[in-house]
């Protein structure tokens, strides 16, 4: 009997051994210097003195690498020079967002790159389309709900998102961002943000491991991250650039990196999963298992739940009218009938 007490302790260790396990495998990070942003920014833009390159209007002050101004018609980046081998990692970026600008009257967003390209400006968030890659944007700009509205329509209930919206996209060098519909055709996620004009700070979470792509964000001050999207069977090729890029048009902001920290993700793999991974082929094209989540954007958005109960609603009254009629009109076929046999 004196015994059960320390059975029992021992017992809680294991169970939270195991529980704080990831899907049974220890993991440990470790931070790389190489593919990190951090202050003070020694060098940074300088060519051959530091790992990572600036371009456009990117400029590099104390306290961020401030990829756009709050200025109109900008586009700015920055790229780490040194292409990325690791085969698990963790990306976590600190970030601000801010500008005069109102609500919807501001724009148009940044994005985080892992990407076979690097230094190509273009429309996709100062980045080029048709990219090879990984891209997760921070979007600010509702650009479908205003041309929905120059349409005089109006989104469903379903359908309809609050901006900022942080999503990302898998690119193999032949898949174009949709502007007009915020990339929905080609998203495998996302969720809203509120980013903009906040006091205190705001990061991003990117992993990759085992083929599987976490995107998390840590906005409301709480020191906590939210989940943002789960998505498995995510297939990325070694050997590709990190980078953070921003862009702005008739409506601004101010878009600035603080911090970009890589960590290197080492998990203890059972010997089935690394005779498997030897056995496959290497990867070369990013791809996602399930391409069905690649044209989620271009299904039909179907009926709102509401607009659902009312059809329902509306059919059962009409089936129950149309009995009634019926009870009605054989009442009096039957009434008539049992007159003719008097």
């Amino acid at each position: 009997m004196p015994f059960k007490p320390h059975l029992t302790v021992v017992f809680l260790v294991l169970a939270a051994s195991c529980c704080f396990a990831d899907d049974d495998h220890e993991m440990e990070e470790f931070l790389k210097r190489e593919f990190s942003l951090t202050k003070p920014y020694q060098a940074v833009g300088s060519f051959g003195s530091s790992h990572w390159e600036l371009m456009g209007d990117a400029m590099v002050t104390t306290e961020q690498v401030r990829l756009t101004a709050d200025m109109q018609s900008r586009q700015g980046a920055v790229w780490s020079r040194i292409p990325c081998h690791l085969t698990d990692w963790e990306m976590q970026v600190h970030f601000k967002v801010h500008g005069h600008g109102k609500k919807n009257l501001n724009g148009d967003g940044m994005a985080v790159w892992y990407t076979k390209e690097r230094m190509q400006k273009g429309p996709v968030f100062g980045n080029m389309d048709n990219f090879t890659g990984l891209g997760v944007f921070v979007d600010t700009y509702p650009n479908e709900e205003k041309h929905l509205e120059a349409q005089k329509k109006r989104y469903t209930t379903r359908t309809q998102r609050i901006f900022p919206f942080v999503l990302a996209m898998v690119g193999n060098g032949s898949i174009s961002y949709d502007h007009e519909r915020d990339g929905r055709p080609t998203e495998l996620g996302g969720c809203n943000a509120m980013v903009r004009n906040l006091k205190h700070d705001t990061f991003l979470f990117i992993r990759y491991i085992r083929r599987r792509l976490t995107v998390m964000i840590d906005i409301d001050g709480q020191h906590e991250w939210r989940d943002c999207l789960d998505i498995p069977g995510v297939r990325l090729p070694k050997g590709f650039y990190f980078g953070a890029t921003a862009i702005t048009g008739d409506l601004s902001d101010n878009h600035d990196v603080i911090s970009l920290k890589l960590y290197q993700l080492t998990v203890l793999r059972s010997k089935r999963e690394e005779e498997e991974e030897e056995e496959e082929e290497e990867i070369t094209v990013p791809s996602v298992d399930n391409m069905e989540l690649l044209r989620r954007g271009d299904v039909d958005p179907g009926m709102s739940s509401i607009g659902l109960f009312f059809t329902v609603l509306f059919s059962l009254l009409g089936c129950i009218f149309l009995l009634v009629i019926g009870l009605v009109v054989y009442s009096h076929w039957n009434e008539s009938r049992r007159k003719r046999f008097y």
